[in-house]
């Protein structure tokens, strides 16, 4: 699959980390930035991260903060993603299977890296459930619908 991975300075080792596991596991990575731990502004790497979602560049996305919050905020101010913030692999299953989440938004502060990856791992691996699931999914992008 193809993944992309954005972070702030915060969450730049757990970035890391999660790059390099993937990359592991198969995945084709873009690493989105930061490269440093020098201090940078999270909007304006969520927002890189939603646009290439959303023109197809990478399949599904990885969006990671000091606390998840606030990249995803940036992350879903497109109106082609739904990324939805997880702390365990529940929470990252229901994202997939009932809102068809593109992206997660974990907070580095708040997830240790083994539970970022059973959290990844379980975003990959659900499909989305459509059916009666669809009708709100479309409604996220188009609430006119």
């Amino acid at each position: 699959m193809r993944i992309a991975i954005a972070s702030d300075h915060a969450a730049l080792d757990l970035k890391t980390e999660l790059r390099d596991w993937l990359i592991e596991q198969g995945h084709e990575v873009a690493d989105l930035g930061p490269e440093t731990a020098d201090s940078v502004d999270y909007p304006d790497f969520g927002y890189k991260l939603a646009s290439v979602i959303a023109d197809g560049t990478a399949e599904r996305g990885v969006a990671l903060c000091g606390s998840g919050i606030g990249i995803s905020m940036s992350v879903n101010r497109n109106p082609a993603m739904r990324c939805a913030l997880v702390g365990e692999p529940l929470s990252a299953t229901l994202a997939r299977e009932h809102n068809d989440a593109n992206c997660i938004a974990m907070g580095a502060r708040l997830t240790g890296s083994d539970m970022a990856k059973a959290c990844l791992s379980a975003f990959l691996e659900t499909p989305f459930a459509g059916g009666r699931h669809q009708r709100r999914v479309d409604k996220l992008s188009n609430p006119d619908i």
